[in-house]
């Protein structure tokens, strides 16, 4: 096996790919928001309905949550420091068979002709059954809907290594092979994320060895903090639910921002509480003090966030209640496609 490839930095050759992959860009025959012809839906959904494929604009950037799939957290399995009082108070945050709607996807980022992938959803892999359920796969029939050819994609960036981060980001195609499913682009993870995976010193919801790590272990390009992984785009690497897991802030025109926070909160009730742990982290500590440091960050005015698991209302800010406490303002975000997957029938 190779050692960790070389930490990020711009070389012709990327400069290269990310021209090939504006100019694929440019050849797409309509853009994202002209891939349906469904009727404008602004939401904001149910916190217990899987998520939509919705899209919402800030400033210059364009961000749309390219579903791949649905989850069903159990409230215990996944989260057993919520107390159960919690539940019964908050019945609008379950789904009609109990459990927390989480859908899985990537986060698909647009400026200036140019294309940002942020994770890759989860594929053909599921949960451990004592963590809930899962049904997955339909990203790449997502992309093609919204007219996003794979090719155009010049970067792929992933928050952090988990097999609901990483399941489609290599293609076999019956090969025996893994190819990486977006030929022409990056792919990006910060080096505190891949060296312990490497080691295989991670075990809780690592990805495949040969299905994933060893092809992305030929191709990948490592970063550290405060790394800007694409024009506008720094690192923010908040470890806790794994060892370098990242937030991803994307700077927009007008002085907006954006934080991509992957899994450092895996529902709203841990802004509030930011005590509450989720089962898959591998450092409570460091979680409570990631969470501090992003809650400073995603209270700041001109500033909203992207949360993978938050059902229906992925794109929001984060405000003050009338108590002081942190809560979830979901934003209205056109809405391109229903959900691809559901695991309940309907939303509660």
């Amino acid at each position: 096996m190779t050692d960790v490839p070389r930490p990020l930095g711009i070389s012709r050759r990327a400069l290269l790919r990310g021209t090939a992959a504006t100019a694929a860009y440019a050849a797409s025959s309509e853009s994202v928001h002209a891939a349906t012809g469904h009727p404008a839906d602004s939401g904001p959904g149910a916190l217990s309905d899987q998520s939509a494929v919705r899209t919402f604009t800030v400033g210059d950037t364009r961000l749309t949550y390219v579903v791949d799939g649905a989850m069903e957290l159990d409230p215990t399995g996944f989260l057993p420091a919520v107390p159960a009082a919690y539940w019964r108070d908050h019945p609008e945050a379950l789904t009609r068979s109990g459990r927390i709607a989480a859908s899985a996807g990537g986060l698909l980022v647009e400026r200036g002709g140019r294309r940002l992938l942020i994770d890759a959803g989860l594929g053909a892999n599921v949960l451990s059954p004592s963590l809930g359920v899962s049904r997955a796969g339909a990203l790449p029939d997502t992309l093609h809907r919204l007219r996003v050819p794979p090719e155009s994609v010049d970067t792929v960036a992933f928050t952090h290594l988990h097999t609901d981060h990483t399941g489609l980001g290599f293609r076999t195609d019956g090969e025996r092979t893994p190819r990486k499913a977006f030929p022409r682009a990056d792919y990006l993870v910060a080096a505190a994320e891949w060296e312990p995976f490497w080691r295989r010193e991670i075990e809780v919801g690592a990805p495949s060895w040969d299905g994933f790590m060893v092809p992305m272990s030929r191709v990948l390009r490592t970063f550290g903090d405060g790394a800007e992984i694409w024009p506008g785009v720094t690192a923010l690497v908040t470890p806790g639910h794994s060892p370098g897991h990242t937030t991803y802030v994307i700077a927009a025109s007008g002085g907006r921002h954006v934080l991509v926070f992957g899994d450092a909160f895996h529902t709203p009730a841990q802004l509030a509480h930011p005590e509450w742990p989720s089962g898959p982290d591998t450092d409570t500590g460091a979680v409570l003090k990631a969470r501090r440091t992003l809650l400073a960050r995603l209270l700041l005015p001109r500033t909203h966030a992207f949360a993978f698991h938050f059902g229906d209302q992925a794109f929001g800010r984060v405000v003050r209640d009338g108590t002081g406490a942190a809560r979830w303002h979901p934003a209205p975000a056109r809405k391109l496609l229903p959900p691809p997957v559901r695991i309940s029938p309907f939303p509660r």
